[in-house]
């Protein structure tokens, strides 16, 4: 199974700090590259995580608050200068397409091209293959998608079943492609000696307040990228401003049955993060507060044979 990391690119809400950058998280996945949320300055944090932006497959933006969007015109003006082939799909809601022309167009010089891909406001599924990228709305005081991106189910063959079946070696390929295979005498069917797996699904969640939308967007996902922007003693701040707390973010993950929430997105106001620890922890058990070029790796956290299991269990999390 191929390696799926999320790279925290900025982990700051509405300023930066000197310390976290604007927002930006670039998830990989085999040859996708997807940019969420391109904050000012993602640009100059590519080259310290050393990404390079010619490889982004696709910008997906949450809304278009600029901590989430300004660095836009700098990626498509790097992937410029790379001499970038492929048109990049930049996906967003509706209402901000004025303000995402302006992004695409906010200086002179070398062009790249760009397919725009305005989102409707009740979200829906951009890109079916070779992942599914789908969005719902979240509450937040703009037009706010969140996004889900997984990998499609696949049927695996159960080593045990075979054996018990007397199916081995090759015959196992002739059972996968055509279905069905005669065994002395006998016709094995595939559903018999197989299960059907769900593959592994990342969830991104940023400014909302707390809503059904954001539990549904997390629902199983292997990992949960989450807003956390207020601690709980700050909770009057948060649905004033549509934001989650700490314990909030933590609450969403259990009860959507997330494997690992990762929170990001702190309000300047906090320079030590261990109160967002110490706050999801109490909710919520597999937690990483994020760090700016943090590198998270994205792996399936039900055990195999569990209802939508797709391989070990775990997420780990690399320096």
């Amino acid at each position: 199974m191929s390696g799926v990391e999320l790279v925290v690119l900025g982990t700051a809400s509405q300023a930066p700090t000197r310390t976290r950058n604007h927002n930006g998280y670039l998830l990989r996945w085999d040859r996708e590259a997807i940019l969420f949320d391109p904050g000012e300055g993602t640009q100059r944090q590519f080259l310290h995580a050393g990404v390079a932006a010619v490889r982004t497959t696709r910008v997906c933006i949450t809304h278009l608050h600029g901590d989430h969007c300004l660095g836009l015109p700098g990626i498509l003006q790097q992937r410029a200068l790379d001499r970038a082939e492929a048109p990049v799909p930049v996906h967003f809601p509706a209402s901000g397409l004025p303000y995402v022309e302006r992004l695409r167009d906010a200086s002179i010089g070398r062009r790249v091209e760009v397919s725009l891909d305005p989102v409707p406001e009740a979200g829906g599924v951009v890109a079916e293959a070779p992942l599914r990228i789908s969005a719902l709305p979240l509450a937040h005081r703009v037009p706010t998608l969140g996004w889900r991106v997984e990998e499609p189910a696949r049927v695996h063959l159960v080593p045990e079943r075979l054996e018990a079946a007397g199916i081995a070696g090759p015959d196992a390929g002739r059972l996968l492609d055509a279905g069905t295979l005669t065994v002395d005498g006998r016709t094995v069917e595939l559903t018999e000696v197989s299960e059907v797996r769900s593959g592994r699904s990342v969830a991104v969640v940023m400014d909302t307040g707390v809503c059904d939308e954001a539990v549904r967007l997390a629902e199983g996902v292997d990992v949960l990228l989450c807003e956390a922007t207020y601690l709980e003693s700050e909770v009057s701040l948060a649905v004033e401003y549509g934001h989650l707390t700490a314990r909030q973010a933590a609450t969403i993950a259990r009860e959507a049955g997330a494997g690992l929430l990762v929170l990001t997105h702190f309000s300047d106001r906090y320079p030590d993060l261990a109160g967002h620890r110490r706050e999801a922890g109490e909710v919520f058990p597999d937690v990483v507060v994020a760090e700016d070029l943090q590198v998270v790796e994205v792996r399936a956290s039900r055990p195999p044979g569990a209802p939508g299991a797709t391989g070990p269990p775990g997420s780990r999390v690399a320096p």
